[in-house]
This record gives C-alpha cells, structure tokens and sequence, in this order.
C-alpha cells in the first residue's frame, strides 16, 4: 500500500512532489493531480496567515465534521480579502481554473491542528464543480488519492508551505483524497512530520449553482 516505504515513482526532477502506484496511474493523473512547490514566497505566506489567524483564533478545533470526514480542525469561509490577498488569490484562479470556469465567491480555510487529519472522502459533485486548488499553509503534509474501485491505484502528493495543489476531473471523482495523520505521515521512505496546517481552498462553481452557493458544505482539503 501507499505507506509501504517503496520506491517513489516520480513526475518531477529532484526530491519529487508526486509519487504513485506505477506509471499507468502517474501518466493519467499527470494533469488531474498537480503540485507546484514554492507557489507562494515567505513574504505571501506570512500575509495569508497574518489575515486569517484573528479569525481562525476566535474558533474552537472540533472533532466531528458533518461527514465525518475530519478531525481535529476549525475552519471558515471567507469572501473579504485584502487587496494583498486578493492578488495571491487571482494567482491561484490563473494557475487552477480556465478561463470559462467561474469560482464560489466564499473561500474555504480549513486549520488542522497538529494531530488533526482528513479521512478518505470523494467530495460531492453538488457542492464543488470540476477543480479545486489549495494553498498549504505552515505544515508540510501528505495527501494521498486511492482510486475508488481500484484499491491498488494510488498517488501520494508532497505539500509543503507555500504549494499550490490542483485537483481536476479523475482525481477528484473516481479517486477519493485523505490528509495523513502525523503518525502515518511518510512520503516514500521520507517522514513528513505534521504541525499545524492551514489550507486555503478555491473552488470551481458546481453546474447549475450560482456563485454564492446556497449554503453549501466545503470540500475538506
């Protein structure tokens, strides 16, 4: 399985941000799956958690989620940015999204606390559309994607500070996605040892949903 400690298939040069099962499944999810290290300088990193530590501040970690997803976490939506913010933001939607693709207005941020984790889930088509992408904030991490009839197909994404991942099409719907706790938390033969993670999520619109979204439960990465 994923955390066996064997040989990490690669797509990229150096240390490697995506490993897998074999290079069938690296190959179909090579444009579904994508991580970019060093998405975000210390400088913008450091404007995203200085924006949203009073908000996350005033919230109490839970350790049951509506589908019981996740735990250990506090998380909120927000729509109101400021002007640096926004501008690492429109970066994310020039990165992720296609240009015809409109995004929910509210961003989601969830904090994990350092013990928190995220559980195997495939998120429903009705509260996300075809993409999402999440900023890493603090922590570095695993995720790892099991394909949902395939048990045996598998990919492992590195997220350290300051990444940018993208999930699209396959990956999101026929691969269900898990954050690693801290004591299974390897990449490869490599131990990811897990703080306290804040991710920023952008999120394509759902068909037939308006951009403000009725209310609608967020993914969990």
């Amino acid at each position: 399985m994923a955390g066996s400690g064997r040989l990490a298939l690669r797509t990229l040069p150096g240390p490697g941000w995506v490993r897998g099962s074999g290079p069938a499944v690296l190959s179909r999810l090579r444009d579904a799956a994508v991580v970019r290290p060093g998405f975000l300088s210390a400088a913008e990193e450091e404007t995203l958690s200085r924006e949203l530590e009073p908000e996350l501040r005033r919230r109490r970690y839970e350790y049951d989620h509506w589908d019981a997803a996740i735990h250990g976490f506090r998380e909120t939506e927000k729509s109101r940015w400021s002007e640096a913010s926004r501008a690492i933001l429109q970066r994310v939607q020039a990165a992720a999204f296609g240009p015809g693709q409109t995004l929910l207005s509210p961003v989601h941020v969830l904090d994990l606390e350092p013990r928190g984790y995220i559980k195997p889930h495939v998120d429903s088509v009705k509260f996300c559309g075809a993409a999402i992408a999440g900023l890493s904030l603090l922590s570095p991490s695993v995720m790892r994607l099991v394909h949902t009839q395939e048990p045996g197909e598998w990919l492992e994404l590195l997220l350290e500070p300051g990444s940018l991942y993208i999930l699209r099409g396959s990956a999101r719907y026929d691969f269900s996605h898990e954050i690693l706790r801290d004591e299974e938390s390897f990449f490869g033969e490599r131990r990811v040892p897990r703080g306290r993670r804040i991710s920023v999520i952008c999120r394509s619109l759902p068909e037939g949903m308006g951009p403000g979204g009725p209310g609608q439960p967020p993914p969990a990465c």
